[in-house]
């Protein structure tokens, strides 16, 4: 669900978007565009597609313990894609977050983190693709004591096909009020704080940006935006209105 639009100077768009998580499954991502034309026809993650700027791309976020986006369960040996029936993720308790954020605009993703089940884990892997399949490596996003609640994540292409996924951190220095620093660089909110033990304190909020080139060899410069304001937080700064949009939705989902 498309929650919000707000264009900043020159092209730079800001997206607000909120997902239903559901368990891991295979199946077509369906998408409603309302603000503008999309010919972008894979809904799939676990498809290939090729882009270009301004036309939405679908990617997943699988979440469950680090363990079991290893081949041999050992987090040792050959890391492979969501998508990969040899994981059997849809077995071990793993959730899955779809997302389509418009190709070269910055978007807030926000995560339901009451949605997310005791036993999903407390790991997650952004992904995408099948002959060219790509995927981050697995980030710790809670434990027993916290939920880091700010990530930004990087989608890099080559002549618009994606290439990699991988996530980015810029330390505490836009950790909010009530957040603690974990490793010197992921802002959390300790569990006992968030309300009901998974309430609107602990949504988790993914900055989306883009590198690299789309299918028309166009240069995809949201990244260096993301760089450029590292010093701030997206969630941070559309925490309050993230709150006012979505809280009053919170029973929907």
């Amino acid at each position: 669900m498309r929650m919000m639009t707000t264009t900043t100077k020159r092209t730079t768009t800001i997206t607000m978007v909120m997902v239903i998580v559901t368990t891991i499954m295979t199946t077509k991502v369906m998408s409603f565009n309302i603000f503008g034309q999309d010919t972008n026809e894979v809904y799939s993650p676990c498809e290939d597609a090729k882009v270009q700027r301004g036309e939405g791309f679908t990617f997943g976020i699988a979440f469950s313990n680090k363990e079991s986006f290893y081949m041999d369960q050992g987090a040792q040996g050959p890391q492979l894609s969501p998508c990969d029936r040899r994981l059997d993720l849809a077995n071990k308790g793993a959730q899955l977050a779809l997302f389509r954020p418009k190709v070269d605009e910055l978007s807030l993703l926000t995560i339901n983190r009451s949605s997310l089940v005791a036993n999903s884990g407390g790991f997650m892997v952004a992904f995408a693709g099948q002959k060219y399949a790509a995927r981050s490596p697995p980030i710790m996003f809670a434990d027993e004591t916290n939920t880091i609640t700010s990530f930004t994540l990087i989608l890099e292409f080559s002549e618009g096909t994606l290439q990699n996924l991988y996530w980015k951190s810029f330390g505490c220095d836009s950790c909010s009020k009530g957040s603690v620093c974990i490793n010197k660089q992921d802002c959390a909110v300790p569990n006992n704080k968030c309300k009901n033990h998974g309430g609107t304190a602990c949504n988790i909020g993914i900055q989306i940006a883009f590198s690299g080139t789309d299918k028309v060899l166009d240069p995809l410069n949201s990244w260096y935006e993301v760089d450029k304001l590292r010093q701030y937080s997206l969630y941070g700064l559309f925490s309050d209105l993230k709150d006012t949009i979505i809280t009053p939705y919170q029973d929907l989902f």
